[in-house]
């Protein structure tokens, strides 16, 4: 087992076909999510819906909870959204037989109050239907062969991969993962915890994947796969839900990462299986002289870098 944990995952369509600047603005990554459903308008909780530039999820439930007078446990919302990025998403505040505050004390240069109403349940972490994504590329080394790169990946899908920012910088929850799995160091921050967990489940997801992708089976089901799609393991307690051929596949896989696996199962979690193929939903894009502008949806979970990666090589700002 390698702790120098390289990124590199396989491309389905080869290596990208140009490089970019990425993130030059918060405007550059637009987020919009979507419920799924209105606010019931009546019950213990209220619904607030915020868009936020260069704030980060955490931050803004935390100016929530203090607006509101309750401690941030009570602060409940479907998913962390990018920092640096423009970004519209609901938050829940528990608040029983109390009055809703006013949300306008909310609103700054960085954080716009949209709406806000009763509801009788509490957000939860993938509890929305979607994300909207509006993103640009700017100064795209070369225009050569994008438009058909494109027509692929939106018409074909992408490995669903877990976007680097699910591993940290430089990878240091993958290495917060091999001190908690392998080297029995504990970690006294929940946070911190949860997430070298989370990062560790995802490695392995993204290294089965990446061998189907080298395979070129990552679209469809091989013979045991549990699910009607092609999926992959994320890792925990209990037998394997793969047999035959999946589960030789993975099983080879993860050998390298049977002490990662033992430490998964002894934390408590349980095995699931997550699709290989993630497939955007009403995707478009247009040129602005040579910038790329590309708007998709996908499915909570799932990360636009996975797309992005398949098209060109990303700079970020310094």
């Amino acid at each position: 087992m390698n702790s120098n944990f390289s990124l590199d995952f396989p491309y389905a369509y080869g290596a990208p076909l140009a490089s970019a600047q990425f993130r030059v603005e918060p405007e550059d990554f637009q987020v919009e999510e979507f419920l799924g459903f209105e606010p019931s308008g009546e019950g213990e909780h209220c619904l607030v819906h915020l868009r936020k530039r260069g704030e980060n999820t955490a931050w803004v439930a935390d100016k929530i909870a203090q607006r509101a007078g309750v401690p941030v446990r009570d602060i409940g919302y479907c998913g962390l959204k990018d920092r640096h990025a423009v970004t519209s998403q609901w938050f829940s505040v528990y608040l029983p037989g109390q009055a809703e505050p006013d949300w306008s004390d909310l609103n700054s240069e960085t954080v716009q109050v949209l709406a806000s109403g009763r509801h009788n349940k509490k957000l939860r972490r993938g509890g929305h239907a979607a994300n909207r994504f509006v993103i640009r590329l700017r100064d795209l080394s070369t225009q050569d062969g994008i438009q058909e790169r494109l027509e692929r990946l939106f018409s074909e899908g992408v490995p669903n991969y877990f976007g680097e920012q699910r591993f940290g910088s430089q990878g240091s929850n993958l290495h917060r993962a091999q001190s908690l799995l392998v080297d029995r160091r504990n970690i006294r921050n929940r946070t911190q915890r949860s997430m070298a967990l989370s990062a560790a489940r995802s490695w392995l997801f993204n290294k089965v994947l990446g061998e189907r992708v080298l395979q070129d089976n990552w679209r469809l089901p091989l013979l045991g796969d549990p699910l009607d799609t092609a999926s992959g393991p994320l890792w925990g307690r209990g037998r394997p839900l793969a047999s035959e051929a999946t589960l030789e596949l993975e099983s080879n896989v993860l050998a390298p990462w049977a002490n990662w696996c033992s430490g998964l199962e002894h934390v408590g979690l349980h095995q699931e299986r997550r699709g290989l193929l993630l497939m955007p939903e009403d995707a478009s894009w247009r040129w602005l002289e040579n910038d790329l502008e590309l708007a998709f949806t996908l499915a909570p979970g799932t990360f636009a870098t996975a797309i992005l990666r398949e098209i060109a090589t990303l700079h970020r700002p310094a």
